[in-house]
């Protein structure tokens, strides 16, 4: 998008939409009270380093969020004002909001260059493309690592929904590692 400000400077502003869909509550402002989610503002900030020439940069964004849940079809003013359909934020990206970016990315490469990868976070299991590699890489050590995580997770005053998505991972990771060995096992006989 193009903006023009009050002394005609004409700026591009990206704009990132971001669909809510388990709850109405969502984009309440009490869910929304701290800003935009800190993987959307780095993604944001990724494409302001992918998408920016020196004739245009792209220093602004706007992330929005658009929650397809309703609390009801009729509600009222007072509910309506509580739990909007939309939350919009602004974000005006730096370039050293980019060179954090870019340095960790820098990190992650160093990493794999000299094959020390980073600890397995098993918040971020649902969305990783790479699991059966990862899950196979694990050593001993760092698989029962993993179980003493979840067992302390599990016991700790966490939200039940906070605890489901490390248990589930861990799981998985057994589940993959089972069929594997099971797999070795019959062409071995």
């Amino acid at each position: 998008m193009r903006y023009i400000s009050d002394d005609g400077e004409v700026l591009r502003v990206g704009l990132e939409v971001k669909s809510k869909q388990g709850t109405y509550s969502q984009t309440s402002g009490y869910s929304m009270r701290n800003g935009a989610k800190i993987d959307h503002v780095k993604q944001c900030i990724c494409y302001s380093v992918m998408y920016r020439t020196p004739a245009e940069p792209l220093d602004y964004y706007v992330i929005l969020y658009v929650n397809a849940s309703k609390k009801a079809w009729a509600m009222s003013a007072e509910d309506a004002e509580k739990y909007p359909d939309i939350a919009a934020f602004g974000l005006h990206i730096t370039d050293e909001m980019r060179n954090e970016v870019l340095d960790h990315f820098a990190d992650i490469v160093h990493a794999a260059e000299t094959g020390n990868p980073p600890e397995l976070d098993l918040d971020k299991w649902t969305f990783n493309d790479f699991k059966r590699t990862i899950a196979l890489s694990l050593s001993e050590a760092e698989i029962a690592k993993l179980e003493r995580k979840v067992i302390a997770i599990n016991h700790s005053s966490l939200p039940d929904w906070k605890k489901r998505g490390p248990s589930e991972a861990l799981a998985d990771i057994m589940r993959i590692r089972a069929e594997v060995a099971e797999s070795q096992t019959k062409e071995a006989a």
